[in-house]
């Protein structure tokens, strides 16, 4: 029943979005999806600055907190002493209770200046002929939300893996051990490799949270309705978008077009779960 219930919740909240945004959608149909025009006072909206904004920023965080969640995870589990281990966690696992505007205020007041004068002269130099690291760089927009969602992001898959890594058995470590393995072939070869579906359900709930995080994002990411390929230059995602506006939606088009954002976040984000799940289960062994 409780299971039911939830679907229940899901179907009910997909009908009260397509509801609030069904003026937009009879008005822009499946264009609003690729429009690059944001303006409540001619009535003109399209999403894909924000889509591309949400997907920029979510993966690009995937592609800095994966890795290091992985590292921070087999380090606690399996080279730490044990009671070491035990308070790295904990402190790995507290940075999920930090509020997400105290992320963004030291965003605002810490990252955004060291990603101005220090990070982007360093990416143009190396990386300059690559349209991602060039134009001005304020501090503020995609990399410095990105940097702040890899940040938040770490606690949630560092802790899935470490579940997961717990799960394979001693015995097997060992025997892997006594057959003349080194301790990063036995990780390698009984640890990484049977937890790979295990490390993507981690990464998904990561990706899950990325891509809905508003507070942290909204006041890092420079909330600009310009279409940018630079991850220096501001930008805006959808979460961002609803939060920053919904409240002074300037008339019914606007919050129906607010309300359209809604419901595609809630389409992709079901969608990106729909694929890691046929992820886990190709790659899942077979019994």
């Amino acid at each position: 029943m409780l299971a039911i219930a939830i679907i229940m919740l899901i179907v009910s909240l997909a009908i009260l979005l397509f509801k609030l945004s069904l003026p937009a959608i009879s008005k822009f149909g499946i264009g609003f999806i690729w429009g690059q025009v944001w303006n409540p006072i001619s009535e003109e909206f399209g999403a894909l600055p924000f889509i591309l904004g949400t997907l920029t920023t979510s993966f690009v965080a995937l592609l800095i907190a994966t890795p290091l969640s992985i590292s921070v995870a087999l380090f606690i589990s399996e080279i730490c002493p044990k009671k070491i281990g035990h308070i790295i966690g904990i402190f790995v696992e507290m940075i999920a209770a930090v509020p997400s505007i105290v992320f963004g205020l030291w965003g605002i007041f810490s990252l955004a200046p060291w990603i101005q004068n220090s990070a982007t002269p360093f990416l143009k130099s190396t990386l300059g002929f690559l349209p991602l690291f060039q134009g001005p760089s304020y501090g503020i927009g995609v990399l410095a939300a990105s940097l702040i969602l890899a940040i938040m992001i770490i606690p949630t898959i560092s802790s899935f893996c470490r579940e997961v890594f717990r799960t394979i058995p001693l015995q097997t470590k060992e025997a892997a051990l006594a057959l003349g393995a080194t301790r990063f072939e036995m990780i390698k070869i009984t640890i990484l490799r049977p937890s790979f579906s295990g490390m993507i359900g981690g990464v998904v709930l990561g990706l899950g949270r990325a891509l809905g995080e508003t507070m942290a994002v909204a006041m890092v990411i420079g909330n600009s309705h310009r279409l940018a390929i630079s991850i220096l230059a501001p930008g805006s995602t959808m979460a961002s978008v609803i939060a920053n506006e919904y409240a002074e939606a300037s008339n019914a088009m606007h919050m129906a077009s607010l309300g359209y954002i809604a419901l595609l976040l809630l389409v992709v984000t079901l969608m990106v779960n729909g694929l890691a799940r046929f992820i886990i289960w190709k790659w899942s062994p077979k019994i």
